[in-house]
């Protein structure tokens, strides 16, 4: 797991396509497809595979660990056996200064030991406290229960290509050197004993494909093997020898693994799969691989590091975080994000069709930091008390609301949120919905979710706030709804201290349907019941809307949010007979194609006029008025001047031309190739300059990108009304995200 600029480049394409394959979102879980009797070692037999077993989606939290060789020095980070071979580095300087020159003093010196230029003797050799020492793994995986998690287990292998298991394949390992034990099956034995999942983290496609770049040329056999130095041939058959060896003496539940996937020869990665999974079945278990590249959505769960989406996403997705902002092994003065920050950010994930995989980074005796702890700690003081509200619990129609935004891809930092913040998550019954407050909001709450124009409340039986303890409720009076929202008088201060407080909104029957804000929901039965899939803008073909939830040909009645139109066909990839929706629908039947829509696409209503309103600044795109071809789009105060109105028509190829009600123009990216550019409009001409795609960033925020240049629209920031938009390269800026308005 690496902390560098350099691998935030290198996973920055690979999650924006991961992010944009699974756009969209499932209510209610669709029908499974069927695994095959005997997995192959091609992606048509393993992407059958379930990816997202009910015990995993029901798990929602697991912790891990950065310890092993790496953690001796307890400098820089885990990327330490790299960086002190990169001449000037941080690293590099202190490895000269503290052991002396790499060449003289390499990286496997920490593993076979060797004294330091002070005359102490340095090895990754941690004891057990039976034998004297300070590490204990029934104690570290009692502080893994009590701080909630469910499954948990030890990277097994980092880049560095050192086994913590008793390899016949590796002679680097933890048996033969180092500490002299089996660490994989000493973690095995204790998570399993207190009925925890296990999961085992491997990193090793790094190991042989970037790692080691500055590590000088390796003579001796042995070290060509640690260092990655064999050939492509031997390391990518090692890379497949090795997790063959970990599947079959730890039968992982969960077996993940780090970037650089796609490094690796495809037929290795393969035959990994279908291994895999093929023991996985004679053992009657579900299990599950993840992945950040070079393996599909389809068959194996996505993993953001540092992270997670903006908005709800699907397929099932994971993140794996560190408690630590500097780095994911241990380190001397090392930092540690707060309690806030890693629970509220734990509660956002989840609220969004996640789980949490976070990291931990004891020390190299063994002894994890009290600070560490106190963090698990008071995650698990919350999962202890309100756990109703997380565990088995699956995403709702809405994650949540509020100031605060969370996520938007990987390395997108922990955040607290605030009062005002809400996060929602549903039981799998669908009959009780939990708002989950980010702090107390004070004797009156108002959940502008739950607006009368949004939701019909009138099945709602009971709102109670989690009690204290676990399974105990402090009973609230009835709430109101109005246009603003359902509004709950609460106690006139906290009844007790928390890091969040939970609402339990139980209802007579399903939960009722929530009229979507962007995009459409498209229902299963008749009248907005049923399992459902929440569709955001674009285009969805049959293996599409399996991905996101009840499948092709089960649609019975749909909800396009106002100014969206929702586009059906009776055949796959957009053929066939089509119908247009522009209105909810309670009843396909009426229609006469009750389940029989196989792809669709949801798009902008081109009758409607929107205003666009930037993120930052609160301004709207601007045509200023009658102005000749050429003229720059400009920005200004929202109001009721045509001049901000715009139809958002689609073209071919999924592409939108935005056309002024003012002028008949449409924005122009005029060829710009240079950041800062201004978007211009001119008449409608049909080239690619005047062609968008417009793309869904979560929160009901778009990103509107030039077809010509890439670019997308930018408002520049906090700028006063009449300055110009311009056109940037996308990064996560609000700058760069706009809202949709139907008028």
């Amino acid at each position: 797991m690496p902390s560098s600029i350099n691998r935030r480049q290198l996973l920055a394409s690979a999650t924006c396509v991961a992010t944009a394959a699974v756009a969209g979102g499932v209510v209610g879980a669709g029908a499974a497809q069927a695994a095959p009797r005997a997995y192959t070692p091609d992606w048509d037999s393993v992407d059958q595979h379930p990816p997202a077993p009910e015990w995993f989606q029901d798990a929602k939290f697991g912790i891990y660990f950065h310890w092993g060789a790496f953690s001796v020095p307890a400098y820089d980070n885990e990327w330490y056996p790299r960086n002190m071979y990169q001449a000037g580095s941080n690293a590099n300087r202190h490895h000269i200064a503290t052991y002396g020159q790499p060449s003289a003093w390499p990286y496997h010196y920490f593993i076979d030991g060797a004294k330091d230029l002070a005359g102490n003797t340095v090895k990754f050799a941690p004891k057990l406290k039976s034998a004297g020492g300070k590490f204990d793994p029934d104690e570290w995986v009692q502080l893994f229960v009590d701080a909630g998690a469910r499954f948990a287990g030890p990277v097994a292998e980092h880049h560095d290509g050192f086994s913590m298991w008793d390899s016949q394949v590796n002679e680097w390992n933890s048996v033969n050197k180092g500490p002299g034990l089996d660490l994989l099956r000493l973690f095995s034995t204790a998570i399993r004993a207190k009925g925890l999942k296990l999961l085992v983290a491997m990193h090793h496609a790094y190991n042989f494909t970037g790692f080691y770049e500055h590590a000088p040329a390796q003579t001796d056999a042995s070290l060509k093997k640690l260092y990655g130095q064999l050939g492509s041939t031997a390391e990518n058959q090692l890379w497949y020898d090795k997790l063959k060896e970990v599947i079959d003496r730890a039968q992982p539940d969960i077996l993940w693994q780090d970037f650089n996937l796609d490094a690796v020869d495809e037929r290795q990665r393969l035959n990994f799969l279908a291994y895999y999974y093929n023991q996985a079945d004679s053992w009657g278990r579900e299990v599950v691989a993840t992945y950040k590249d070079g393996m599909h959505a389809k068959g194996a769960v996505f993993d953001y590091e540092r992270g997670g989406p903006a908005d709800l996403t699907y397929p099932y997705w994971l993140t794996d975080d560190s408690i630590s902002s500097s780095s994911w092994c241990y380190t001397q003065g090392i930092g540690y994000y707060s309690v806030q920050q890693m629970l509220h950010s734990f509660l956002d994930r989840v609220s969004k069709n996640g789980n949490v995989l976070l990291n931990i980074a004891p020390m190299a005796d063994g002894t994890i930091p009290q600070s560490q702890k106190d963090i698990l700690l008071g995650i698990g003081d919350h999962l202890r008390r309100f756990g109703e509200s997380v565990y088995a619990t699956r995403a709702w129609a809405a994650y949540g609301e509020g100031p605060t935004k969370m996520g938007g891809g990987s390395f997108t930092s922990p955040t607290a949120g605030t009062p005002q913040d809400i996060r929602f998550t549903r039981t799998k019954t669908d009959d009780v919905l939990y708002a989950t407050v980010l702090g107390w909001p004070g004797s009156s709450l108002t959940i502008k979710t739950l607006a009368s124009y949004r939701i019909d409340l009138s099945s709602l039986t009971s709102v109670k706030l989690l009690g204290p303890t676990s399974g105990t409720y402090i009973d609230l009076p009835a709430p109101t709804q109005s246009a603003s929202g359902l509004t709950v008088t609460l106690p006139s201060s906290a009844p007790y201290s928390a890091g969040a407080f939970v609402l339990k909104l139980t209802f007579s029957g399903t939960i009722p349907a929530l009229r979507p804000l962007v995009g459409a929901t498209a229902f299963t039965d008749v009248n907005y019941t049923g399992n459902a899939a929440v569709l955001a803008l674009g285009d969805y073909t049959a293996a599409d809307l399996t991905a996101v939830g009840p499948g092709p040909r089960t649609l019975s009645s749909l909800r396009p949010a106002p100014g969206y139109q929702v586009i059906g066909y009776s055949g796959d990839t957009y053929t066939g007979t089509a119908w247009t929706f522009t209105a909810d629908n309670p009843d396909l039947r009426a229609t006469g194609n009750n389940d029989l829509i196989t792809s669709l696409k949801v798009q902008f209503n081109p009758a409607t006029y929107f205003r666009i309103t930037n993120a930052t600044n609160g301004l709207a795109l601007d045509s200023g008025g009658d102005v000749a071809s050429g003229s720059n789009l400009k920005q200004w105060t929202s109001g009721d001047s045509t001049n901000l109105q715009w139809q958002a028509v689609a073209v071919a190829g999924g592409y939108y031309k935005l056309v002024n009600r003012t002028n008949g123009m449409v924005a122009d990216g005029w060829g710009a190739t240079a950041d800062g550019s201004p978007a211009r409009q001119a008449p409608w001409n049909g080239g690619t300059n005047q062609q968008w795609t417009i793309t869904h960033r979560g929160g009901g925020r778009y990103s509107i990108a030039n077809r010509t240049t890439g670019l997308v629209l930018d408002g520049g920031g906090n700028v006063s009304s009449g300055s110009v938009t311009k056109q940037w390269s996308y990064d996560t800026s609000t700058n760069l995200l706009w809202t949709f308005t139907a008028l």
